[in-house]
């Protein structure tokens, strides 16, 4: 199998993938190298093709969905519950990120679309030495969250009001948080 070959075939396994595929096993798949693969992505980016780098593995965006940032703040205890509410009622979290009075802002990526994905996030959580995001900013935090439609989204934003994880923006965040500048 030719190079172009090869990388039109990850296009089309990232396409009908439900979760992020991990480099490794493309690599198996294709019986190549992981460096080959992370070559193949570069290639792939190169020509426009939108590909995320996620810590689970690659995902490819998806065209066909809206997305909206909710601001959130509970305890510890409730992140499960948040994450689940998310997914459960259509919604695939992309991200967690908090806007930083000092640092500014501070982004990771999550890639959450179903409760086994929630379940293993918890679960690296609780094995680790790290705590969630949100404790750097006394629980106030931000969720990129994609769904099918804006209906899904406001279904979400209704729920997480009605039980207290919604947040009101305060007056020195940046309203537009995609034009917010990252600290490196």
């Amino acid at each position: 199998m030719s190079g172009e070959e090869r990388r039109k075939e990850i296009v089309k396994l990232l396409k009908s993938a439900d979760k992020p595929i991990p480099g490794r096993k493309l690599a198996k798949r294709f019986d190549v190298s992981r460096q080959v693969i992370v070559q193949d992505i570069a290639l792939l980016r190169a020509k426009k093709t939108e590909i995320t780098s996620t810590n689970m593995g690659y995902v490819l965006s998806k065209k066909d969905t809206v997305s909206r940032v909710f601001k959130v703040s509970h305890s510890d205890e409730q992140a499960e519950e948040e994450l689940k509410l998310f997914v459960d009622l259509g919604g695939y979290v992309e991200d967690v990120f908090v806007y930083h009075k000092a640092y500014g802002l501070l982004r990771a990526e999550l890639s959450i679309g179903s409760r086994m994905d929630v379940e293993k996030f918890m679960s690296d959580i609780r094995s680790g030495k790290s705590s969630l995001l949100k404790n750097v900013t006394s629980g106030y935090h931000y969720h990129t969250v994609s769904a099918s439609s804006e209906a899904v989204l406001d279904v979400i934003q209704e729920k997480l009001k009605e039980k207290g994880f919604l947040a009101t923006l305060t007056d020195y965040e940046p309203v537009d948080f995609s034009k917010a500048k990252e600290k490196k």
